[in-house]
């Protein structure tokens, strides 16, 4: 396993060991609850402050819009549900508008809204490229409307909704807008005043931070309707003992992750249009997803005709390359992307899917050793698919 390949970095990051070092010492010596009142309890305390302060001062708010969750699904959830709710108590709206390529924290949780609350739901169009244009969301959001959501960069294609100008329509009509912004943290600059936005969501193991940990910025004056109640940690807008360990990570993880972001960006763009072009000009039928140049710097998305995509990645798998099939979230589903539907495809090039996201971790002769596998076994993956399709 030594000669694995991980190109899957969309999917989850290896924590970088400055971070872990930064840690360290939450586990052991600073362990105290920071709810507690005790000194130890105030040295916990402290930690999570600072972080805190690191993590506003490099997205351009202050702390107190900051509100630590367990990870990007949990703020997702928190921002729909507490912003939407908070709406329908204060100003009688129920109409939620989403796109319909978000992730399926985002997409779940408004159709929970929708079924359960009795919210109205409607979908943005998008172009086939998967963005949204800021004249559709300005003839489409109304008085009425709760929240707005829109992701920054899509999970499975790549591409870079303008998400300022979508920000400013809903500003000027004086609706909420958030956006998952889990991707984008990694690899985009973040200022949060620049993007208008009100809730941004992000969460730490995509920028080489650790798993269980992100945070939900909210705007200030933005209304929201906590939905974990309990002890009344984060000025009451999420209950439970907060992650030292795992928020010191974070703050350090992104330190770095702004700190090399363009030195790392012009590293893993280079490697990313390589292989685009390698497997466009290599590979017949085989379809690039996502927006040409408006995508994230180190993601490449295809649609291979004739393959199934769980075999595909099953089959690189087993010659030591690490990829995945639209989303990692939908792994082993058989359903077509939601995703891939949207942008007009059919359901059998929706399941024809493989999602290849790099890292300045990643090493130009390990891109070559993949691109020199990888046609060979998407023509064994399409033998494999034909034969099964004949009578």
């Amino acid at each position: 396993m030594d000669s694995k390949v991980y190109l899957d970095h969309a999917a989850s990051t290896p924590v970088d060991p400055i971070v872990l070092e930064a840690m360290a010492p939450h586990f052991s010596d600073i362990f105290a609850n920071p709810a507690s009142s005790h000194r130890d309890g105030q040295r916990s305390e402290a930690a999570v402050e600072t972080a805190r302060e690191q993590i506003s001062s490099l997205l351009n708010c202050t702390p107190a819009e900051l509100v630590f969750t367990s990870g990007g699904t949990e703020s997702d959830n928190l921002a729909l549900r507490g912003a939407a709710i908070a709406a329908r108590i204060e100003r009688n709206a129920d109409h939620i508008l989403i796109s319909p390529v978000e992730h399926p924290a985002v997409s779940k949780t408004a159709r929970h809204l929708k079924e359960i609350h009795g919210f109205e739901l409607e979908y943005l169009p998008v172009d086939t490229h998967g963005m949204v244009a800021p004249d559709d969301l300005a003839t489409m959001v109304r008085p009425d409307t709760a929240v707005v959501s829109v992701i920054y960069a899509n999970n499975e294609i790549g591409s870079i909704n303008p998400i300022s100008e979508l920000g400013a329509v809903c500003r000027s009509r004086g609706v909420p807008f958030h956006t998952d912004g889990v991707q984008a943290a990694a690899h985009l600059p973040i200022d949060l005043v620049d993007l208008n936005v009100d809730l941004f969501s992000f969460g730490a193991h995509k920028f080489n931070g650790p798993k269980g940990i992100g945070a939900l910025y909210v705007r200030s004056g933005t209304p929201l309707t906590p939905i974990q109640t309990g002890g009344g940690q984060e000025n009451q807008r999420r209950s439970g003992t907060l992650n030292t360990p795992a928020i010191v990570g974070m703050a350090s993880a992104l330190h770095l992750a702004q700190e090399h972001r363009d030195d790392r960006r012009e590293k893993v763009m280079a490697l990313r249009d390589h292989l685009i072009s390698r497997v466009l000009e290599e590979i017949p039928t085989a379809h690039l997803t996502g927006h040409p140049t408006k995508r994230l710097p180190n993601h490449a998305s295809f649609i291979f005709d004739h393959v199934d995509g769980n075999r595909l990645v099953a089959s690189l798998d087993v010659q030591g390359f690490a990829c995945s099939s639209a989303s990692a979230c939908k792994v082993g589903t058989p359903e077509p992307s939601e995703v891939l539907l949207a942008l007009g495809c059919s359901p059998q090039h929706a399941l024809s899917s493989l999602r290849v996201s790099l890292s300045h971790l990643n090493q130009p002769d390990e891109i070559d050793r993949f691109l020199d596998c990888l046609p060979e076994v998407v023509s064994q993956c399409r033998s494999q698919e034909l034969n099964v399709e004949l009578p």
